[in-house]
């Protein structure tokens, strides 16, 4: 295959909405899931094709994006807006192209969906339950073959919305690359280069600090300053595939899922020759300042969205190979829960308030095409 198509598919496998290791300085075991976690956990079928999903305490809702699948047995790309207790579907919302990852501007009542296969963002308004406008981030390119085809395609999207700025990544193995959007007039207002020659997957946003911290397939950490418009810092980790990252917001650690993909590991040899020597399946905590490893946490299988809960100091885990959400002290990197969620997990949403996390979860090579993903809700302890 092809290294860009394989790129594609990796894409959209792990949720476009997919060196040499230091020593371990913590090293889990794992846990199999009690009765009482399996009784926290609920989950509805809501549509096919889910991937990224957000809960919005203003609208009392879940909002979750569905590109309809792909194929004959496709369904309708749309936005569906959940009952945050029951998981009943309340509205749905068409979008005319698929949508994959989510981020929420909460206060301004909006929901940015990345439309990973169109390069382009889709706004949808969360009070009125419609889409409002779409920002195509960069136009088609005619290739050697005398085919229009985008250059980059879409994962991760994260939103400052006081100073009305979207970022975006955007991967190409001859270049990624984080679009800047103005939220006020939708328009694209830079194209930042520099990301790394690979597929950048991770993506974090230090309002405060005023850094962008994204991740690539080449063990690498890129920080862009969001008023500098540039590449400020980029250091060596030891993950060999730095999936999805969480921020610390106070202090100064970053914790990147280390996925350990047979798939991801097949690009990294064919784009650049790369060479494993760590199977992964754990995440990493970074001192964001320097790249220095200062732990090494053992997860399930496939690990792939990540989401911390700084008050509780919990942090939650999907694992994608394993079926399951693990859950760890923060502070001491100590696995206190387990929850089976099988087959895929994929994204992570919490609702702060009443300590309920939020899963979608996608379905396996055994199940029926074109049947139902799924939404879970899991009341945590």
């Amino acid at each position: 295959m092809h290294p860009r198509s394989l790129l594609r598919s990796a894409t959209l496998a792990l949720a476009v909405s997919l060196t040499l290791g230091t020593p371990s300085a913590f090293a889990l075991g794992k846990t199999t899931p009690s009765a009482a976690t399996e009784a926290a956990v609920q989950r509805k079928p809501v549509a096919q094709g889910l991937y990224e999903l957000a809960f919005s305490p203003k609208q009392n809702a879940v909002f979750v994006a569905s590109s309809g699948g792909f194929g004959d047995a496709a369904g309708p790309a749309q936005v569906l807006r959940l009952n945050p207790d029951t998981l009943a579907v309340e509205a749905r919302i068409p979008l005319e192209r698929k949508g994959f990852g989510v981020v929420l501007d909460d206060a301004g009542d909006r929901l940015y969906v990345g439309n990973t296969v169109d390069t382009s963002v889709t706004v949808v308004d969360t009070a009125a339950n419609k889409a409002i406008g779409t920002v195509q981030l960069m136009e088609k390119v005619v290739g050697k073959d005398g085919k229009a085809a985008y250059t980059h395609d879409l994962r991760e999207l994260v939103v400052d919305a006081p100073n009305h700025r979207l970022y975006v990544t955007g991967h190409s193995g001859d270049g990624s690359v984080l679009f800047v959007v103005d939220t006020q007039t939708l328009k694209v207002i830079n194209t930042i280069p520099g990301l790394g020659n690979a597929k950048a997957p991770g993506l974090a946003l230090d309002a405060k600090g005023k850094r962008v911290y994204t991740s690539n397939l080449l063990a690498e950490v890129v920080t862009v300053g969001t008023d500098s418009g540039k590449v400020e810092q980029r250091f060596k980790v030891g993950a060999e595939q730095p999936m999805n990252i969480a921020l610390d917001p106070a202090g100064k650690r970053l914790f990147v899922t280390d996925q350990g993909s047979e798939m991801i590991r097949k690009y990294q040899v064919s784009s650049s020759g790369f060479t494993s020597s760590h199977p992964g399946q754990r995440v990493l905590v970074l001192d964001r300042t320097s790249g220095k490893e200062l732990a090494s946490i053992a997860t399930d299988a496939g690990p792939l969205g990540i989401l911390l809960d700084a008050q509780r100091k919990r942090l939650y885990v999907t694992n994608r190979d394993g079926g399951s959400v693990t859950a760890y002290n923060s502070d001491t990197y100590t696995q206190v829960a387990s929850y089976a969620v099988p087959t895929h997990p994929n994204s992570l949403a919490l609702d702060a308030r009443r300590n309920v996390l939020y899963v979608t979860v996608k379905n396996g090579d055994k199940d029926a095409k074109g049947s139902e993903e799924s939404v879970a809700r899991i009341a945590l302890d």
